[in-house]
């Protein structure tokens, strides 16, 4: 298989991940019994930096930012899959840092998160490493 194939899947993937934690990370059952935090979250107000600021401001903004990091990363993958061979070739550490980077967040989603970030940051990585793999070669 060409590495081409495997950013184009990469690429996809992290734009349905950024979509799906974009739209869902402040999405709460009233069965997981969280109201009375969130509602502490969104009430305890402190000032840092001369910005009143509630932990719930934290919490998403760290939200967003991921999104808005996967989205960066479906485009670079896209483009890394234009890229000729030779090209992909010249960027192999950029190609293995991407990659590393995903195993990185797949450790993390194993280590605090569940089943569907982990499937998704997993299978990223593998598609990942197979291209910076491929391109080095």
């Amino acid at each position: 298989m060409k590495a081409s194939i495997f950013y184009r899947v990469a690429a996809v993937l992290l734009l349905i991940f950024a979509l799906g934690h974009t739209l869902g990370f402040r999405e709460s059952d009233p069965q997981w019994g969280v109201d009375s935090l969130l509602g502490s979250m969104r009430s305890t107000h402190f000032e840092v930096q001369g910005f009143s600021r509630t932990y719930w401001d934290l919490f998403v903004a760290a939200g967003f930012s991921v999104g808005v990091f996967y989205t960066f990363a479906a485009i670079l993958a896209w483009q890394l899959g234009s890229l000729p061979t030779g090209t992909l070739a010249q960027l192999r550490g950029m190609a293995w840092a991407f990659a590393f980077c995903f195993a990185a967040i797949t450790v993390v989603s194993w280590s605090y998160l569940f089943i569907l970030p982990i499937v998704f940051s997993g299978v990223i990585t593998v598609c990942l490493l197979s291209a910076a793999w491929l391109s080095s070669q």
